[in-house]
């Protein structure tokens, strides 16, 4: 969960609320968003809900939100008639009511998709009901509000939504003013009509008529803006529908169309096998070439007259195709081939360290040999965390030595047992047993992720006790693990570029080397945080690791915030997080604060970790808090 103007989200609801949108939309790569209102941009590719919801309890949170995605991802995805809805924005510049007018339409075209929502989707019928009881109680309050504070044409939108949406024929307006109700007396017949309609053309000729017959009677907008406009930037769209917009193929750059003398030419009628050795398949009878034609002069020939285009076009002409390197040859200088390759490789990014991280770039920062002021240091930090050493190491020690494993009994082969009496009894007796021997091995590794952001200044210094801890107690039972801190120079970043740091104080294989343990000295705050990109990276050398049981320990003192990283840094450190559980991790979260943990950082680390989280009240009570957790996952691997 995180906070985006005081309000609090769900991660694991926002990721439902994500597959809905693609699932219903149709489009894989339409990502979703809270935002100011229900809208969807095509520039951005994402749908958004409305943040206004979010405040509320959770039965109307949720039906709010879902009917935001149904109204945007089916309704006006597939629905909306772009170019009524241009026009109709033009329309409007010419009047004083721009703010009223783009409402109005909102408010029309989502009454029309939802009964198309509910007539595809007939389950969709009770989140639209808790929708519309809400938005009720709420015009209403508006209502008083906007009469009390003499906002005339607020107080007529508010008027015009209840009129429409109330359940009774005639409702009572009482504390609306005689003005107001004269004109939405006049309007009734107008907005009535609404119910009739079938398109958007419908839906912008009905508010075209209201919006001209009020701008002679107002001389100043609305003020308030309930609904948004629910396409953005719609005067740059071309095609129909935004889901035509969304999967749409650009045509030929030219238009113009060869002249060729028919009886002069020649017309070969042979078929001709596009082949190269490398992609030679002697199981297919016959191979062929599919291009994407961008730019070229359309031909009469062999047609009779000129052939539309079509993506899947077999044409050999001006193409670019992807690029793919040769085992014979070399064309990696070629110009075309470099800008496709980068392109891929930037893909290949995304899928790997999330959407998030494209532009995320990992630097390895290795630590230097300590000095002996360090060594001075480590020895005296190594002595106020002994006491927690000695418990644990021997907690586990005595663990060992003291799990027995049951012996198998009832064998054909194996020792001799001194109970015979089976063999007098049965005719096949099964007489013998066999004792294991318990491995004193932990097949077990572990990643220490450090959250060096600027935030940490205060809390660092103690943080380094829990981390020595960590070291030695693993040290001791020949753990391997590594211990890294991570930060964003925020100083270096720069369009295309996200310089992400990674202090490598141990490596999973030098971590067990004896007097290495001041290096963890070197640790300090620095800059930002992306905690998503950072976890990936991690659990990325952990799962090239051998052992069993892998552990990825992220020890942090808030929520990620990096450039660009702020709205959606929780979700995809959330992410990040499950997509490591899923390669058989264990992930947990260390959260320090200073002096009392509080309902938000409890929700942010929640919505993250998950139940894997421990909440730390102060920094110098963290061996007291990182002992037991270290003990329970090292009895684990036992």
């Amino acid at each position: 969960m995180y906070r985006f103007h005081d309000s609090r989200v769900r991660t694991n609801y926002y990721m439902q609320l994500q597959d809905l949108t693609t699932v219903l939309s149709g489009v894989a790569e339409l990502k979703f968003e809270y935002g100011f209102g229900a809208g969807v941009d095509l520039i951005e590719r994402k749908v958004t809900a409305s943040r206004f919801w979010e405040k509320l309890e959770l039965e109307t949170q949720e039906a709010g939100l879902k009917s935001d995605v149904y109204l945007r991802a089916i309704g006006t995805m597939r629905y909306s008639h772009i170019p009524d809805m241009q026009e109709y924005m033009r329309d409007i510049e010419e009047t004083h009511l721009p703010k009223f007018a783009a409402q109005l339409f909102a408010l029309f075209e989502d009454i029309r998709l939802e009964e198309i929502v509910k007539s595809e989707r007939p389950g969709t019928t009770g989140i639209f009901q808790t929708r519309r009881t809400y938005f009720q109680h709420f015009f209403i309050r508006q209502l008083s509000a906007n009469v009390t504070r003499s906002r005339e044409l607020d107080e007529l939108f508010c008027l015009i939504y209840l009129l429409i949406q109330s359940d009774h024929p005639d409702p009572d307006f009482a504390r609306a003013s005689e003005r107001a109700l004269e004109h939405l007396e006049m309007l009734k017949p107008m907005l009535y009509s609404i119910y009739e309609a079938r398109t958007s053309k419908d839906i912008k000729e009905i508010c075209e008529r209201i919006v001209f017959h009020l701008d002679g009677l107002y001389e100043k907008d609305a003020i308030n803006e309930y609904f948004i406009f629910p396409v953005s930037e719609v005067q740059r769209y071309e095609k129909n529908t935004l889901f035509d917009e969304l999967t749409r193929t650009d045509e030929l750059t030219n238009d113009d169309v060869e002249e060729v003398n028919k009886e002069e030419s020649e017309y070969f009628d042979e078929t001709f096998s596009a082949w190269h050795r490398e992609n030679k398949n002697e199981d297919r009878k016959q191979n062929f070439l599919q291009f994407e034609l961008e730019q070229g002069t359309k031909s009469s020939m062999l047609g009779g007259g000129v052939r539309e285009t079509e993506d899947a076009d077999q044409a050999i002409a001006s193409i670019q195709g992807a690029a793919g390197k040769s085992k014979q040859n070399d064309y990696s200088k070629m110009e075309a081939l470099d800008e496709q390759s980068a392109k891929d490789e930037k893909q290949g990014s995304e899928s790997v360290y999330g959407e998030e991280n494209t532009d995320a770039v990992k630097i390895v920062k290795e630590a230097e040999e300590p000095s002996p002021e360090d060594e001075k240091l480590y020895r005296e930090y190594v002595a106020t965390i002994e006491m927690y050493r000695r418990r644990l190491a021997n907690t586990i020690r005595k663990t060992i030595e003291h799990k027995q494993t049951n012996p198998r009994k009832d064998l054909l082969v194996g020792r001799l047992s001194n109970k015979l009496l089976s063999v007098v009894l049965e005719d096949n007796p099964r007489i013998f047993y066999k004792k294991d021997e318990e491995s004193t091995e932990f097949d077990a590794v572990f990643t220490l992720l450090v959250d060096c952001s600027a935030s940490m200044v205060n809390k660092m210094e103690e943080t380094k006790k829990g981390i020595i801890l960590f070291h030695e107690v693993l040290k001791q039972l020949k753990i391997p693990h590594s211990i890294i801190g991570f930060w964003e120079d925020a100083n270096e970043v720069r369009p295309g570029h996200l310089p992400n740091y990674f202090h490598l104080i141990h490596s999973h294989t030098d971590s067990l080397y004896a007097n290495n343990g001041a290096k963890i000295l070197q640790l300090e705050p620095e800059e930002d945080n992306r905690d998503g990109f950072s976890i990936r990276v991690a659990a990325e050398a952990l799962e090239a690791r051998r052992e069993k049981n892998k552990f990825l320990l992220v020890f942090s003192d808030g929520e990620p915030a990096a450039s660009g990283y702020n709205q959606n840094g929780i979700v995809d450190t959330h992410l990040a997080v499950s997509e490591a559980r899923k390669k058989g991790m264990d992930v947990i979260g260390m959260f320090l604060a200073e002096g009392e943990v509080g309902e938000k950082e409890e929700f942010t680390m929640q919505n993250i970790y998950g139940k894997e989280r421990i909440m730390v009240p102060t920094v110098a009570e963290l061996p007291e808090h990182f002992t037991p957790l270290l003990k329970k996952l090292l009895l684990k691997t036992i």
